[in-house]
């Protein structure tokens, strides 16, 4: 038998080579210095493009703009918008100056819009026209009387985005300057809502340091050059697409490649065919759309080299298809929240199949981990299951304007806690075995749902599975598997279920009951809201 680790559940990412110094302004510089003629961004829709060089230009002319509407360092500009060129030069505009960028989901409504621009305090805010049938100016014009502090509207390919270009040619390059001078790698340069399941979203306030040092060691984790061409599905105003996404891209001189406005399998295949893309992005239900296409063999993937997949757990069998079948050989787990700017964990370029389907990575540079008893504090030792908290330059300035609610999840010693139920194995490596919200537990049994859909991805007749706990008069709760089939048309029974359980999980894991869904509730970054599921299909 082998003795217990005595190692604790702690990790330090150390290295040799130091984190950035720079705001996002002048990290951009160094790499339209270096590279002024590669391109930079690809918007795949419209079929514009350009060079570091003319980005650089299109992101000065805007902050100019900004600057001649009065925006001052600290400002909050607001960007509701789906994924456009604009709306990356918003992201490094605001940043040449200093301002504030508001991150606001596209899928917010009137009563949570009003509340972002209110929370947040936003001054002037970008927006496209709308998406999908909803009229954003509308909805603007709703709320706009309730927001005092909002005095500039902007939409996007109308002719109150080409006014605030053109304003920008009464300052001068030197007044441009003049206000980078002012800034520090350390002031705050973006608010990002997370989506709290209760109450109201909470604003991660993050800092240039913060996410230009996260994004760049994402990227160099994964090897990112100049010669790299990223497709980013990834919704921009989530850290995986403007932090993971484009600064990670920027940071390497690499090029950004928008292939929809929103997240569309063929549209994303097909980008990263005609741009050969060697990099590709997306939460594990975007891949399983993409590999279910009809047509998926059809597209010539062969210029993929890498990719990040996270938001979520990945399935094991998605992942051995997509290194297998979209040629994504070096593939990389990343591990993270809004409120560490995301990434915490990743694994590597050479990690192994076992370590790419079975963990979330170890700690990135210049980051510290431990997982912890959840009520005492105390680090376990690895190998046992606990709280991950995280600490480090990612960890957030703060959740804006709610000192209170920041002290709930950062304590003292400025450590992180996520939330999350985790393992440290022996090598360093982590497990994410589940929420600690999200655990079920059945007559004192501890279940994390996590370890069933992983055994469940390998029925043949399913293709995707969630488990959640509802509630049981007798034992707490018990245990629901929601599952998409692969065919609707080869029907599952809840005995079929139990049988390909039997004497393979035990039996206080066995699902009790089954829905058989063709989809899952949603957020727009690609998460399962498993609270839905929950109060759907609680019992009668």
């Amino acid at each position: 038998m082998t003795a217990p680790s005595t190692a604790l559940s702690y990790a330090h990412g150390t290295s040799a080579t130091p984190l950035l110094g720079d705001t996002v302004g002048a990290n951009l510089q160094r790499a339209v210095d270096a590279w002024p003629d590669r391109e930079a961004l690809v918007d795949v829709p419209s079929g514009r493009r350009w060079t570091y060089g003319q980005f650089s230009s299109a992101v000065d002319e805007l902050a100019r703009g900004l600057l001649a509407r009065g925006v001052a360092k600290g400002d909050r500009v607001g960007i509701w918008a789906v994924n456009c060129p604009e709306w990356v030069l918003v992201q490094y505009a605001t940043a040449r100056i200093g301002a504030v960028m508001v991150n606001i989901n596209p899928a917010y409504r009137a009563h949570e819009l009003g509340y972002v621009l209110r929370q947040s305090g936003v001054s002037v805010l970008v927006a496209s026209t709308g998406h999908k049938g909803t009229d954003y100016r509308e909805l603007v014009r709703q709320v706009a009387p309730d927001c005092p502090e909002l005095r500039e509207r902007v939409f996007i390919g109308e002719d109150s985005w080409d006014a605030l270009v053109a304003a920008g040619q009464s300052v001068t390059a030197g007044q441009l300057e003049a206000r980078g001078a002012e800034l520090s790698c350390d002031d705050p340069i973006n608010i990002q809502y997370t989506s709290g399941t209760t109450g109201f979203p909470k604003g991660a306030t993050l800092s240039h340091h913060n996410i230009l040092n996260n994004g760049y060691w994402v990227g160099e984790t994964v090897g990112y050059s100049e010669q790299d061409r990223v497709c980013l599905p990834v919704p921009f105003y989530h850290c995986f697409g403007m932090v993971m996404g484009n600064l990670g891209i920027t940071s390497h001189g690499a090029c950004i490649v928008i292939p929809a406005p929103s997240f569309e399998p063929a549209a994303t295949l097909r980008a990263v065919q005609e741009e050969r893309c060697t990099s590709l992005y997306g939460v594990p239900t975007m891949f399983i759309a993409e590999l279910n296409l009809p047509d998926f063999a059809e597209y010539d993937l062969s210029s993929l080299r890498t990719g990040i997949m996270a938001g979520s757990p990945c399935p094991v069998e998605v992942m051995k298809r997509v290194v297998a079948e979209m040629h994504m050989a070096e593939v990389s787990i990343c591990y993270g929240m809004t409120e560490t700017s995301p990434v915490s964990l990743q694994t590597r370029r050479d990690d192994d199949l076992e370590r790419r389907t079975g963990t979330v990575g170890r700690v990135l540079p210049h980051i510290e981990v431990k997982v912890i008893d959840p009520v005492t504090g105390v680090t376990l030792p690895r190998g046992e299951p606990g709280e991950l908290c995280t600490r480090g330059y990612s960890v957030m300035l703060g959740y804006w304007g709610e000192p209170e609610k920041t002290a709930e999840v950062v304590d003292a010693g400025r450590w992180m806690h996520t939330g999350d139920l985790a393992v440290l194995r022996e090598d360093g490596y982590a497990q994410i075995v589940g929420r600690i919200k999200d655990m079920i537990i059945r007559g004192g049994e501890n279940i994390y749902p996590r370890e069933i859909e992983e055994f469940l991805y390998g029925h043949p007749r399913i293709a995707d599975v969630q488990v959640v706990g509802v509630p049981h008069e007798k034992y707490g709760e018990e245990v629901l598997a929601c599952v998409i089939l692969r065919d609707p048309a080869d029907p599952l029974t809840l005995d079929e279920l139990r049988a390909y359980c039997h004497d393979r999980l035990a039996h206080y894991k066995v699902p009790s009951r089954l829905r058989l869904l063709d989809a899952f509730p949603m957020t727009v970054s690609g998460k399962v809201r498993k609270i839905e599921l929950r109060e759907a299909y609680r019992p009668e």
